[in-house]
């Protein structure tokens, strides 16, 4: 029997690592997300910004303070830093698994200069981004082998957590959140066998990632997770966007995977997933209640509160990527370019070496 890989064993380890966070989150971390609160609160102008696996915990981030009535501007890192302006009374809400990213390090001292407050959602307690953060929420997880399992959805559920602990309900969601983690637990091994026999994971083929809302996350993490895993090309966009125009790429043997919203716009892309079944393409679909006949795989995700489905049903498409990586040969633990940390902003190529 082929031994697990790392990136596999990252995967399987998921569920226990958000459990241990969200305790920490709404225990002795609490006073640290309260007061990044009123920081967002008595801001003027709110940025949201990552790079790489970050930047898409931003993107579905973004959207739960938007649909809370506190427009967030979602932006990378290196676009805030080398393309945009810093307004008086702004607030930069920077995610960075490692605190190092040479885009962070350098926005932090744009940030001084504009007076600008910083709030630091990161991983690492040492990193000068929880360092010189005005507040720092440190989410201490066990580092992932190479790609970014843990550190991504952890970082996410602490930005999805900041996002909504002034709702009504926080406490209501954060205990139907911890069930829903226990019931997704037991998921993983089905989804791994489905995949297993499915004939949607196929290499080579033409893979395309569709979201709307929180999910977009998922869907751009999706494709990073092909490129970084399996070594092979994909595309993500918002689902919306694919019907205005990059249709007209669809071909049979095509692969899609479409993440369903729990409240908006279902009936509408279940109608897309149809079609592009019709057009000769298979069809992957993620989210909460899905017919188990409507798609050549399903991912039905445990009940979940609708803001929070984001942080869990990339899920899927990790153990995919994984899959993928075997069936291409290829290395899912190594990377033949990418350093684990970016900290320089030349090149791709290792000049150390």
């Amino acid at each position: 029997m082929t031994p697990p890989t790392h990136f596999q064993q990252d995967i399987s380890r998921q569920t226990t690592e958000l459990r241990k966070v969200l305790g920490l989150l709404t225990g002795a971390s609490e006073p640290a997300v309260r007061q990044a609160a009123d920081l967002v609160r008595q801001a003027q102008h709110v940025f949201l910004i990552g790079i790489g696996a970050s930047w898409h915990a931003a993107l579905g981030t973004g959207v739960l303070f938007n649909q809370r009535g506190r427009p967030a501007f979602t932006i990378e890192a290196a676009e805030l830093l080398h393309f945009t302006a810093i307004p008086p009374n702004s607030v930069i809400i920077a995610i960075s698994r490692t605190g190092r990213s040479i885009e962070i390090v350098q926005l932090l001292a744009k940030a001084r200069q504009a007076e600008a407050s910083v709030i630091g959602i990161t991983n690492s307690n040492e990193s000068p981004l929880a360092q010189e953060a005005s507040v720092a929420i440190v989410v201490p997880v066990k580092l992932d082998y190479a790609i970014s399992v843990n550190t991504y959805s952890t970082l996410v559920l602490a930005a999805a957590v900041l996002a909504c602990c002034e709702d009504s309900d926080f406490r209501e969601s954060c205990s139907a959140f911890m069930n829903s983690l226990v019931l997704l637990e037991t998921s993983l091994p089905t989804w791994g066998a489905e995949i297993s026999v499915s004939s949607w994971l196929r290499a080579p083929a033409t893979y395309y990632f569709l979201a709307r809302g929180p999910s977009l996350a998922s869907g751009f993490q999706a494709r990073l997770l092909w490129e970084e895993g399996a070594k092979s090309p994909a595309t993500a966009m918002n689902t919306s966007g694919f019907r205005h125009g990059p249709q007209e790429i669809v071909e049979p043997g095509m692969r899609f995977c479409i993440w369903i919203d729990p409240l908006a716009m279902r009936s509408q892309d279940m109608a897309v997933a149809e079609d592009l079944n019709k057009l000769g393409a298979e069809v992957a679909l993620i989210g909460q209640g899905l017919p188990g006949n409507s798609a050549h795989l399903t991912f039905d995700i445990p009940p979940v509160p609708p803001s929070w489905q984001f942080v869990v049903d990339v899920i899927p498409m990790q153990l995919a990527a994984e899959a993928l990586s075997r069936l291409r040969a290829v290395d899912c633990d190594s990377f033949r370019l990418c350093s684990y940390i970016v900290e320089d902003e030349s090149g791709l190529l290792n000049k150390k070496g």
